[in-house]
């Protein structure tokens, strides 16, 4: 049984002689002033703008939900309660708590009722497939400036810019094992920003979860709170050497390298896009190891405020191809390569050595899924179904490599079992009979054992009639 995951680490170390500092920091650095709506800079030279939003709107408008999506209440359906991370406010699609200013800026604002409860704002980009090209970078970058509060008044506050891994979407148990890169994190008002990535396995592990591996750095000239910052993640894959380089007002102050970690973890941590999440939070781990809250004296009413998000790339493509498919647009009588999957859970890219080359899908076992978004079937009903699959299973090891529709909880409409086939290399082409199928649908590959060891690799599969 999988652990529950925090969403975030919760467990920071407190350094005192930090916090004894960061007054002293700010109060040294000189002051610039920034305006509040700046437009979102243009991509620099040889680099392209994948993804941008200004957030320009009406005063009390929502967001653009072309780009964006709400993530409500107080966890994902069937993922750790209170988000994984102990924190209490209850997330809503309100304009009271997530709304434009209609002066550029987006405001994520946490609210207490009568009673003592908390709502917030949580949202994410409908994309999920941000990762720089081969050879490549990718920037993901905001300006913002964390809720105006500080001292007892900001008890409990947790404002954060971050991005999860793709494979999160639709399984909520796979953290810290998909990735996770905190580009702006903040507790309590301090003026300080924490910058982490989050991988490998929790707790401990090779990355010190539920810490994780962090940086920080105290924002100069105006605090945090009281001006605009720019955060930035910069994932660099250009060199021999992949790395999360974190930004703070154009300042590399914290490095990731792929070398600081083992292959495997780095691969499950890399091997697939990003989605970015702009939230506050309220109380939990992280709050609580600066002091706890939120309390009778913390304030409400005091938004994170941004004024642009943009996902800008450069390197080998110029475009990243979306995770998510338009509607129809897998053809179910091509062959549809197992590694373009949109979600998964418990699969691992490698290397194939099959006719054709590329990658395949492989470590797939009881429970494994990965899911295929957008097959368009046709009117004509589909009743084949076949998959190019090996097994270097031990003896006695085999399962079912099953097909549904639309849901992981769906009967399969087909399936066929499959034991050692002499290698996880030794390659043959196995067919199925299928409940006949028309239309536009997600599908879902499931794997079925009763062992739970590895039992099957697929490169492609496809349909037929």
């Amino acid at each position: 049984m999988r652990p529950t995951p925090p969403r975030r680490g919760p467990a920071r170390r407190a350094l005192i002689s930090l916090l004894s500092t960061l007054g002293l920091a700010a109060a040294s650095a000189a002051l610039v002033a920034l305006p509040a709506s700046a437009s979102a800079p243009p991509p620099p030279a040889g680099w392209t703008t994948v993804f941008s939003d200004d957030f320009n709107g009406p005063a009390g408008s929502g967001v653009d939900t072309a780009n964006w999506q709400y993530t409500t209440g107080t966890s994902y359906p069937g993922g750790p309660a209170n988000f994984g991370t102990g924190e209490v406010e209850t997330m809503t699609s309100s304009t009271s708590n997530v709304s434009l200013d209609g002066a550029g800026n987006l405001r994520i604002t946490p609210q207490r009722d009568a009673a003592g409860n908390w709502t917030s704002g949580r949202i994410e980009t409908r994309r999920s497939d941000f990762q720089p090209p081969a050879g490549g970078k990718l920037r993901i970058e905001a300006r913002l400036q964390m809720p105006d509060v500080t001292g007892a008044a900001a008890k409990g506050y947790w404002p954060a810019f971050w991005a999860l891994g793709a494979p999160f979407r639709g399984n909520w148990w796979n953290w810290p094992g998909i990735g996770e890169l905190d580009i702006m994190e903040n507790v309590q008002g301090l003026n300080n920003n924490w910058s982490t990535m989050h991988c490998g396995t929790s707790p401990g592990g090779p990355c010190n979860e539920t810490t994780g591996i962090g940086g920080q750095k105290a924002c100069d000239g105006a605090t945090c709170q009281a001006g605009f910052h720019t955060y930035a993640v910069e994932w660099d894959r250009s060199g021999p050497t992949e790395q999360m380089r974190f930004y703070l007002d154009g300042v590399n102050f914290h490095t990731v390298s792929q070398n600081q970690v083992d292959a495997t973890t780095w691969t499950n941590a890399t091997n697939h896009g990003y989605f970015v999440i702009l939230n506050v939070a309220m109380g939990g781990g992280f709050p609580g190891a600066y002091g706890g809250g939120p309390d009778a004296g913390t304030q409400p009413g005091h938004p994170l405020v941004v004024d642009y998000v943009t996902v800008q790339q450069t390197g080998s493509g110029t475009t990243t191809p979306p995770t998510t498919p338009p509607p129809g647009s897998r053809d179910a009588y091509g062959t549809i390569q197992a590694e373009s999957y949109d979600q998964q859970s418990g699969v691992v890219k490698e290397t194939t050595t099959d006719s054709g080359g590329g990658q395949d899908l492989g470590s797939l076992a009881n429970g494994d899924w990965a899911l295929y978004q957008g097959v368009n079937f046709g009117t004509t009903a589909a009743r084949q179904f076949s998959a190019r699959v090996a097994s270097g299973a031990a003896g006695g090891v085999s399962g079912l490599v099953e097909v549904r529709l639309d849901s992981r909880s769906s009967a399969p409409i087909g399936s066929f079992a499959v034991a050692n086939t002499g290698g996880w290399q030794s390659w043959r082409t196995v067919p199925a009979n299928i409940s006949g199928v028309t239309g536009t649908h997600d599908v879902y590959l499931t794997f079925t054992s009763g062992q739970g060891a590895d039992f099957v690799n697929v490169n492609w599969f496809g349909f037929g009639h």
